[in-house]
């Protein structure tokens, strides 16, 4: 009769390891059905209560459990798992790619928030920087005015200066007086020739006065206001 692993340590009494370790030395004679290891014991090696406790025991298990009938795998059974794991995939698939095209939403959905804000910023940027030229342009403007003004009012002041008749010399403070100019202004032009009169020799120096002698020099320079 043939036992299982089990059944061998428990009726003679051994520890499995054993029973495995004299297997594997060929000690025992034993068989493999389906996976399964058994080992052939003699009836004779059997004493007589341990061969009938085993045959009850055998005899006690249910017919069904005896004969498991395993079922066949035919070729339907086959496409049909293929079948099932090809629709698994295809569902897979179609939530990776759903997932996929979210992903590239949500990044072109940004991007275009991104391209939003640069603009924006260039916007005020350029709104900023034309502000800028614009007042840059008025200054000039206003300096551009400011100076054709003074070239006006220095051409007028040379075209209404008086020049003393019969060229003769003049003092300053006299030649002064003929001209329409506010007392400040005289006291300037008189400083700028007390400042220029040792270097200058259009500037005559005489008894404490300053005089000028129109028929030789030209003092518009001096007498700019």
């Amino acid at each position: 009769m043939r036992l299982t692993v089990d059944e061998y340590c428990k009726y003679f009494k051994m520890s499995k390891e054993m029973v495995t370790s004299k297997i594997r030395a060929k000690k025992l004679n034993y068989i493999i059905e389906e996976g399964n290891t058994y080992i052939i014991v003699t009836r004779e090696s059997l004493e007589r209560d341990k061969r009938e406790e085993i045959h009850e025991e055998k005899e006690s298990v249910p017919r069904d459990e005896k004969q498991i009938a395993r079922p066949k795998i035919t070729v339907a059974t086959v496409l049909a798992l293929y079948q099932k794991e090809n629709n698994f995939l295809k569902n897979k698939i179609a939530q990776l790619e759903a997932k996929i095209d979210k992903l590239i939403d949500d990044k072109e959905q940004m991007l275009r928030a991104e391209r939003d804000k640069i603009e924006q910023i260039y916007s005020s940027k350029d709104a900023q920087l034309k502000n800028i030229l614009e007042l840059v342009n008025k200054k000039m403007q206003f300096e551009q005015e400011t100076t054709t003004i003074h070239e006006v009012e220095s051409f007028n002041h040379h075209n209404k200066m008086v020049h003393p008749h019969n060229h003769e010399v003049i003092e300053l403070k006299e030649y002064l007086k003929l001209l329409d100019l506010k007392s400040s202004q005289r006291k300037i032009i008189k400083k700028r020739f007390l400042d220029a009169y040792d270097n200058d020799v259009r500037v005559i120096h005489k008894d404490g006065k300053l005089y000028l002698d129109f028929s030789k020099y030209d003092y518009s320079d001096l007498l700019a206001y």
